[in-house]
């Protein structure tokens, strides 16, 4: 584990109670992580951050499963330790399995994705490594999971490439 290249929020240096809270609201059992306490250096940006990771992380119609596996796929690209082993977890939770969490890894999809999650797969590729995305991409998730969920899915990806862009950046 590297060293934060900023020294994180300490619980003993003053933060707005209540972006403190909605903050821990939003982890298990409360416990801020890392990121969190990086975050927590510029007010303005944890509370915008949080807001927005809330509706992805809680609010999105589009399947959880689908959401953990773009974290997963954008955390392996980007070389992102720190957010892969917290969404590995989160990603078996929500019916995933270690079997295709470690096919992530791999340089393209293998078959043991169904077509949505090959989709998926080629979207978050695209989007993380060129930025953009051919048509036939989204052209088959809007027929596959319609127009409100192949949204939520290009913002699962954006959002998790700032998050792991992030991450990396200041090594969390």
């Amino acid at each position: 584990m590297t060293t934060p290249r900023v020294t994180p929020w300490q619980d003993r240096e003053p933060v707005d109670a209540n972006l403190l809270n909605a903050i821990k609201a939003r982890r298990p059992g409360g416990k801020l992580i890392g990121i969190d306490r990086v975050l927590l250096k510029s007010a303005p940006l944890a509370t915008g951050w949080n807001e927005l990771m809330v509706r992805v992380r809680q609010e999105f119609s589009l399947s959880l499963e689908y959401r953990e596996l773009i974290m997963l796929r954008v955390a392996w690209l980007n070389k992102a330790e720190f957010e892969w082993n917290v969404h590995y977890p989160a990603y078996l939770d929500a019916g995933g399995t270690a079997e295709k969490a470690e096919a992530l890894r791999l340089s393209s999809a293998p078959h043991i994705f169904n077509d949505t999650e090959t989709l998926l797969i080629h979207l978050t590729d695209q989007s993380t490594r060129n930025v953009v995305v051919e048509e036939n991409v989204i052209g088959a998730l809007k027929s596959l999971l319609g127009e409100k969920d192949t949204v939520e899915a290009v913002a699962t990806v954006a959002a998790y490439n700032m998050v792991s862009r992030f991450l990396v950046a200041l090594a969390i």
